[in-house]
């Protein structure tokens, strides 16, 4: 099976590196930044591929799939790997289009971060906008079970809620606890393992980062605002109790 895949940063190198080294595909990539073998810089040479990843900014994928219908005809699968999925999920395509997002990454970018084992164990969320292609559906699966991952069906919009409970709050706390210790000295010589592990997030993609405040930002204000409630029950005389009721619910999550 011949396979696309566009912008090879890490979630597109790491895609890349993977299925380059299986035997069973053919892979290749459409990079300004990258220079190897098989890596090209036109949509040309996506013409003749099963899938194609569309592994972009969330600020430039709209306009890629816009512009991969002169290049693609209606058998080719595309999916995108963008954190959001409401904004992807407005418009049909000639090809079959089917949104999904990998739920594994590192604080760290581009191709150079990238390793074919970012996938292993991980969880990767479709969302189906089309129940007439399940055999296109199936073909995706396929490969991203092979990249390591297992699948979870669910809606863009329930989607973009748990993300934003789960990844764009962390990312924005992780920030605001960096913030919160700029004008304390003596805070940040102390700082140990920690506030190191705590606010690895804040290390992320800068422009990943602004486009998921900029496109979450209602779904991560309503968030926010549970955070508080929760925070502010910790902080009353039952704290102890529900410290190890957390504890207990941290380790059923992995």
């Amino acid at each position: 099976m011949k396979i696309g895949v566009i912008g090879l940063g890490l979630i597109g190198g790491s895609i890349f590196k993977n299925l380059e080294a299986q035997s069973k595909y053919e892979v290749v990539g459409v990079s300004r930044s990258v220079a190897r073998e098989n890596v090209f810089n036109e949509y040309s040479v996506l013409k003749s591929c099963e899938i194609v990843f569309v592994c972009t900014p969330m600020s430039v994928t709209l306009d890629i799939l816009d512009k991969l219908e002169e290049y693609l005809d209606k058998t080719t699968i595309v999916t995108d790997v963008c954190s959001l999925k409401g904004f992807v999920s407005k418009k049909k395509y000639k090809y079959h289009f089917i949104p999904s997002h990998p739920m594994a990454g590192t604080e760290n970018s581009g191709w150079s971060s990238s390793f074919p084992e970012l996938f292993n164990g991980a969880k990767w969320v479709i969302t189906p906008l089309d129940s007439q292609i399940e055999e296109e559906q199936d073909k995706l699966e396929s490969v991203i079970k092979d990249l390591g991952a297992s699948v979870v069906i669910t809606t863009p919009e329930e989607h973009d809620k748990a993300a934003a409970l789960i990844s764009h709050i962390p990312m924005v706390v992780a920030q605001a606890l960096c913030m919160n210790i700029k004008d304390n000295k003596l805070a940040q010589v102390l700082a140990a393992s920690g506030f190191r592990d705590t606010t690895r997030l804040a290390l992320s993609n800068t422009q990943m980062a602004s486009d998921m405040i900029n496109m979450n930002g209602e779904n991560i204000k309503a968030g926010l605002k549970a955070l508080q409630l929760c925070l502010e029950n910790l902080l009353d005389k039952h704290y102890p109790e529900r410290s190890e009721e957390i504890k207990d619910f941290r380790k059923s999550l992995y």
